[in-house]
């Protein structure tokens, strides 16, 4: 136990170190063929790292990564990284790089990132660390005098105390003799202090998985932490932003206990393994009897093969448009006179008289909220060849010979920013706001009624995950409504949360002054029954309280939003010994 298996080209499951039944740490490399179903254990060259357990691997560009772990050895955290060369079966030295064990590495924007798990002093860590893998010759490729000879080292070996998964051993510590040289590249390092939804480590079984630029961190139930109180959070890796995406009792429907979490190589699903209730009273909580499921789509996860240059920071994109998009591009919507070989029109239902809300600040105002015989856009030139391989509607449209087919024209009954904005992204694939023509938010929202229209699931993703990254006050009351007519539950309830906590902003917002009647009735009726509005001097010490009580103590007192007056609302034991004026 405690090793790791990485997948690897589709086929194979490299398996490192771990802990046998003796115990040995071990430091070999067996390979699994799925396919086939036989393992095999290739000749390795070169110096092998330490037995280790508990560390972290992870395979870029066909080397595998070795990251920290525990040894039985003097019972050390080692604080090393070095890599296996999966082309040659070479082990590269082994360089300091940081102590950590029980923790999360993957790869991103050409950098190796470090994530959770517990480090010399035992606590659990908050701080993220990452290595530049760019431009650093010894990490790219294997030096002769690493190739001289194969590998004969015995495995590690040293009794170490027991340990369940995920479990810190108190009796670990820190390896300091025979320094080792930094790994080379630029090391850097961040910690999250505070604040609304960083994961707080302490409490709970966290399970941390990456995923198309995005650091999950699945929160489980235990003994002492109930559903209701975990949660599934994630940290944007090129804003390093963190938000809640769902709260315990969507995810887990029954108490089980979650020992192990994985994730599918297309970065849509997460595995959990674990015990379920009724093994737990037999004491079986070692035993993996349950497997959950959680579909990351649903919360609008993008993807590995969705996520537009998921490997690439902010800060070093040029253009997310691929070459071919922003070639197509160049040529959308021009005439056929410019020489651009446009041969079909559409045409959409006109903005208001003043809408340009959303595109740029001041005054300006968008309604999407249109008469049927609202006045028609001008045109918009595209080529049919271009809607044909992109757009099924418009196949199917094509393939029975409408009337379309026959004038070369056509007209959405959608506003016409939205339209436009739909087409730019048959051409170029592309809604993403770093875009140099890039959809504003409430387009986006637009669209996403226009992708529950015409079925293309793709859009509706880009749109789901746009529209939950960049609610904010102006547009949180249409993302709501747009959620809720395209049945999208999950986005709606994530926008309803925003609006209400956020009401008095809300109702003041543009955005709440373009619902229809009906749909402002509906938003209203969100709220509970027995809910009522705290004033400036209740809210106040309501957070005075939160940040002055530990949420994960018992005793902490609960602040409700409910009828009756807030005095009402605190449950604080006398012997606390809290006063309040």
């Amino acid at each position: 136990m405690g090793h790791t298996a990485s997948f690897y080209q589709g086929d194979k499951l490299i398996v490192f170190g771990g802990e046998n039944e003796r115990p040995e740490h071990l430091n070999d490399v067996i390979v699994f063929d799925i396919k086939t179903a036989t393992w095999t254990s290739p000749e390795i060259r070169g110096k092998p790292p330490r037995g280790r357990a508990r560390h972290a691997s992870v395979i870029y560009e066909d080397k595998l990564f070795v990251i920290g772990g525990v040894t039985g050895e003097s019972n050390l955290i080692l604080d090393d990284i070095c890599y296996l060369d999966l082309k040659t079966w070479t082990w590269s030295r082994t360089w300091r790089f940081v102590a950590r064990f029980d923790h999360a590495a993957w790869v991103w924007g050409g950098r190796l990132w470090v994530f959770g798990g517990l480090g010399a002093d035992m606590e659990r860590c908050t701080d993220l660390w990452w290595l530049d893998l760019k431009g650093t010759p010894s990490l790219e490729r294997i030096s002769s005098t690493e190739q001289d000879s194969p590998n004969n080292t015995p495995p590690t070996t040293g009794r170490l105390n027991s340990f369940a998964p995920n479990a810190a051993n108190t009796q670990i510590r820190s390896a300091n003799s025979r320094r080792k040289p930094t790994a080379p590249g630029a090391i850097s390092s961040l910690k999250f202090h505070s604040g609304p939804y960083v994961p707080a480590l302490r409490s709970g079984t966290h399970f941390h998985v990456y995923s198309s630029g995005l650091l999950l961190d699945l929160v489980t139930p235990s003994e002492t932490v109930k559903p209701w109180e975990c949660n599934l959070s994630t940290m944007e890796m090129d804003s390093l932003r963190w938000q809640k995406l769902a709260s315990g009792q969507e995810i887990f429907p029954v108490e089980n206990r979650w020992h192990y979490c994985t994730i599918d190589e297309a970065g849509s699903t997460a595995w959990l393994f674990g015990s379920s209730s009724g093994n737990l009273d037999l004491g079986g909580d070692n035993r993996l009897d349950a497997i959950l499921t959680i579909d990351l789509e649903k919360y609008g996860v993008l993807g590995r093969e969705a996520t537009e240059q998921n490997r690439i920071l902010a800060s070093e994109r040029q253009n997310t448009l691929s070459n071919l998009g922003a070639g197509l591009a160049s040529v959308f919507d021009l005439p056929p006179e410019s020489g651009c070989g446009s041969d079909f029109i559409i045409t959409a239902d006109m903005d208001d008289a003043e809408s340009s809300y959303g595109q740029s600040e001041g005054d300006e105002r968008a309604s999407e909220f249109l008469p049927e015989d609202a006045a028609r856009s001008p045109p918009i030139h595209v080529h049919r060849i271009i809607l044909y391989a992109r757009w099924p509607h418009f196949q199917r449209l094509y393939a029975a010979k409408m009337a379309e087919y026959h004038t070369n024209r056509m007209h959405i009954p959608e506003p016409y920013r939205v339209v436009r904005a739909f087409l730019y992204y048959l051409y170029t694939d592309c809604i993403s706001g770093d875009s140099e023509v890039s959809p504003s938010v409430l387009e986006v929202a637009g669209m996403l009624v226009m992708a529950n229209m015409y079925d293309m699931p793709k859009l509706r993703l880009l749109c789901v995950n746009r529209l939950s990254r960049e609610l904010d006050v102006d547009t949180a009351a249409i993302i709501w409504e747009r959620a809720g007519r395209t049945d999208e539950d999950w986005l709606k309830r994530r926008a309803a949360s925003f609006c209400l906590a956020n009401w008095g902003r809300i109702v003041r917002s543009e955005g709440f002054r373009l619902l229809s009647k009906q749909s402002m009735i509906d938003l209203c009726e969100v709220v509970d029954t027995e809910a009522r509005i705290l004033t400036g001097h209740e809210a106040e010490m309501r957070d005075i309280l939160a940040e002055r009580y530990d949420a994960t103590s018992p005793r902490r007192p609960r602040v409700a939003v409910a009828a009756g007056g807030l005095e009402d609302d605190l449950d604080i034991d006398e012997e606390d010994g809290m006063e309040i004026s």
